[in-house]
């Protein structure tokens, strides 16, 4: 059974930082395209950061600069670090994952229709 577990959300001041973790289960991490998403009241569910099977990573133009995403497959688990945190970067995060063969490199996307497998999400909260 596939299962993502996010953590390390919480409420931070304009300018603080954070780092958000994605622990999976039931499948292996490094034979997986990975991704980070979030979605905030009222908005669409939007795509901030994403790895590819090969280690190719991308990120939304809102969040260059800021937000990094890494793994560490010995652990099985994906992470996000973020930085310089702004009141618009308030939403619910969320880690997800799609089964990437490592027959060719593919990815990063984020698109929010490329990913089969999705955790319950990690609460960000940035205040002014």
């Amino acid at each position: 059974q596939v299962q993502l577990v996010e953590s390390g959300g919480g409420s931070v001041q304009a300018g603080g930082s954070l780092k958000l973790s994605c622990v999976a289960s039931g499948f292996s991490n490094s034979r997986s395209c990975l991704g980070w998403f979030r979605q905030a009241p009222g908005k669409e569910r939007e795509g901030v950061a994403g790895i590819g099977n090969c280690g190719r990573t991308s990120y939304a133009d809102s969040v260059k600069g800021r937000f990094t995403i890494s793994q560490d497959n010995a652990k099985n688990t994906l992470y996000l670090q973020i930085s310089t945190l702004n009141p618009e970067d308030t939403a619910m995060y969320y880690c997800a994952a799609e089964p990437c063969p490592l027959i060719s490199c593919r990815g990063p996307t984020l698109l929010v229709s490329e990913y089969s497998y999705w955790g319950q999400g990690t609460q960000v909260t940035v205040s002014s």
